[in-house]
């Protein structure tokens, strides 16, 4: 314990001197107070008095830096209700989402932590917990990181903290997992062609041919597409206009699973795409299906009805039943051209991919047939024409690859 030497002078069991507000704990620990200008106490704890003077250095520069005293016990839970209740600008689905990815794989682990003790090396061994022990995609953790990122960037615009642990952290996790770049790609003509011939001829799938084809030939978001509603279809003037989207969410929270009408993300998705005769011979094929089975659209969502495509019940389809159906279809389309063709003749398969794969598919097909890039811009609905020119750039790297093969094989004549 500590004593006084001459009555002024505090040491402790070593004899060692003692600052003003360092005390020696019964247990061998030290302990050091002090007050801020608020009038509220505050107190470090250290095994040892050395390690007990580190920290009190680090306060002195904490407080030269404008770090808040506060953030010693401020959890990352804690910066996360924070953030919560300050986060403005985002749409409320996109909000649900970034809460029920923190709730769901953050909140009951890393969250715990303090949110100055995190280092990087704690970000990413948390990253790979979520893939190689619980076996997210790397898609998924990509939302998880979204909102940690910005929980830290919080702490750090608060004083909390001097540096975001997450930055390119993802980065990193995405090179140690094999998926540096993971840029969704098109399907190529032959693809394109098998899957929308192998839908239109195949009973089974028929049904999906319009909303699939038009996905493909006019590069709609597949909320879009879903929320898509006749007297958006103009098929006398050929026009499509998109003035909102349809988002599926199954949050935990009292709604829980539903449907919410909002306006598209950015300005530029409130567009008009001209429609391709093709399309608009799908629209009428979509109408002609319907009145056949006796279909009649019976979703009433946030004052929107009479949606285009419908399930069996007539309600409004999920994204998910989009690309459930695309796996089907995929599979069973391959096993067909296997059975008929087998592998000896390197027959066309179609890959693993997803409706926003389709939107892709149809940007590549404009730029291969040299549609100006601002017009491509447009109908994409593309806020910033940097993402165009990154497909732009992809498709012609592709394509002059394409040439220079063509130009040996014919040098080797």
């Amino acid at each position: 314990m500590a004593k006084r030497v001459q009555g002024v002078v505090r040491v402790d069991s070593r004899n060692v001197r003692l600052k003003t507000g360092e005390t020696e704990k019964a247990n061998g620990g030290y302990e050091y107070r002090w007050s801020t200008p608020d009038g509220k106490r505050h107190s470090i704890y250290a095994k040892t008095l050395n390690r007990l003077r580190e920290m009190e250095e680090q306060l002195i520069i904490d407080k030269h830096e404008g770090i808040r005293v506060d953030a010693r016990t401020m959890t990352v839970n804690q910066c996360f209700q924070l953030w919560k209740e300050l986060k403005r600008g985002v749409k409320d689905n996109t909000l649900k989402n970034y809460i029920y990815m923190y709730e769901t794989f953050v909140m009951n682990t890393f969250g715990k932590k303090r949110v100055m003790q995190v280092q990087r090396s704690d970000v990413k061994r948390f990253y790979n917990t979520l893939v190689d022990q619980r076996g997210l995609k790397i898609s998924t953790v990509d939302n998880v990181h979204n909102v940690l990122h910005q929980v830290f960037q919080l702490a750090v615009d608060d004083n909390y903290i001097r540096q975001n642990p997450t930055v390119r952290m993802l980065k990193e996790l995405r090179i140690s997992h094999g998926h540096e770049v993971e840029k969704r790609k098109a399907l190529s003509m032959e693809q394109q062609k098998l899957f929308l011939s192998y839908i239109k001829r195949t009973p089974r799938y028929r049904h999906w041919y319009p909303a699939f084809y038009i996905m493909v030939n006019t590069g709609m978001r597949v909320g879009e597409l879903i929320g898509l509603r006749w007297q958006d279809v103009d098929l006398k003037n050929e026009i499509i206009h998109i003035n909102h989207t349809l988002v599926y969410y199954n949050h935990r929270d009292e709604r829980g699973a539903c449907y919410s009408v909002n306006s598209p993300k950015t300005k530029a998705g409130c567009r008009e795409i001209p429609m391709a005769s093709g399309v608009k011979e799908a629209f009428k094929l979509e109408r002609i299906h319907q009145q056949e089975v006796g279909l009649i659209s019976c979703s009433h969502i946030d004052g929107y009805e009479n949606f285009v495509f419908l399930n069996q019940f007539g309600k409004v389809h999920s994204p998910g039943a989009l690309n459930k159906a695309i796996k089907r279809i995929v599979r069973d389309c391959n096993d067909q051209v296997l059975l008929q063709d087998g592998l000896e003749k390197d027959p066309v398969l179609l890959p693993d991919f997803s409706c926003h794969n389709l939107r892709h598919t149809f940007a590549t097909r404009l730029c291969e047939s040299g549609i100006n890039i601002k017009v491509i811009q447009s109908i994409l609905g593309h806020m910033d024409i940097k993402t165009t020119m990154d497909i732009y750039v992809d498709v012609m790297q592709e394509t002059k690859k394409r040439e220079i093969e063509q130009f040996d094989g014919y040098m080797q004549q």
